[in-house]
């Protein structure tokens, strides 16, 4: 009779083992940062679950490292490096939402310069084309040069020379020079060598400014 009672507690306290091992295999429910205590578990069981150090589960939840850990079902458990995970995260975001800002700024400075660009030299065509239109061509004249200011003259360097029977005073001219040199001018006086040559013009300028050639040619235009 005695050794039937023995087998039978034997069996008994094997199946109780069983039932305990099955319960720590379904214990510690994790929610992400943290794990919800079931019954049958420790301190070592959650940290082997999760994949961490006893010591450093217990830091995280303020408890002495290798102390006695008495712990209820029900109770919450921190894991460690939740806080660390977070900030980092907060941090990569809040680089990826700066670079996309100064890249759109770039762009869209980019895009004012190009627009900006594009008016200008829109504006000096139509500029260009406009002045040509107007100027009627009066020939290849030859130019030459001379300094208002040098002989006591204070009509200033707007001026040119030119045979008033040809250009009366007050015609607008654009000369064009060989050397491809554009320049606006108004008859306002003849002079020795431009009244008796109908095809010379001499040129109002500063000494310093004056060619070294000297003398040259240019296309002659009646701007109107």
């Amino acid at each position: 009779m005695k050794k039937v009672l023995s087998i039978a507690l034997v069996s008994t306290m094997a199946l109780t083992g069983i039932l305990a091992s099955t319960q720590t295999a379904q214990a510690a429910v994790t929610n992400g940062s943290s794990v919800t205590v079931e019954k049958g578990d420790t301190y070592e069981s959650i940290a082997e679950a999760n994949g961490i150090s006893i010591s450093a589960l217990e830091q995280a939840n303020g408890r002495e490292v290798g102390g006695f850990d008495l712990i209820f079902p029900g109770e919450t458990i921190t894991l460690p490096g939740a806080t660390t995970t977070n900030t980092d995260t907060s941090a990569d975001t809040n680089s990826t939402t700066d670079t996309q800002a100064a890249t759109d700024t770039t762009d869209a400075s980019a895009a004012t310069t190009d627009t900006t660009q594009q008016t200008t030299d829109t504006t000096s065509q139509a500029t260009t084309q406009s002045t040509s239109s107007t100027g009627t061509s009066q020939g290849t004249f030859k130019i030459s040069f001379y300094d208002p200011a040098v002989l006591g003259s204070n009509m200033g360097y707007s001026g040119v020379a030119a045979n008033l029977s040809v250009f009366p005073k007050g015609t607008q001219l654009k000369i064009t020079l060989a050397d491809g040199t554009v320049m606006y001018r108004t008859v306002n006086d003849t002079g020795t060598f431009a009244n008796s040559n109908s095809q010379q013009l001499d040129v109002a300028m500063p000494s310093s400014s004056i060619p070294s050639y000297g003398v040259t040619t240019a296309s002659v235009e009646v701007v109107s």
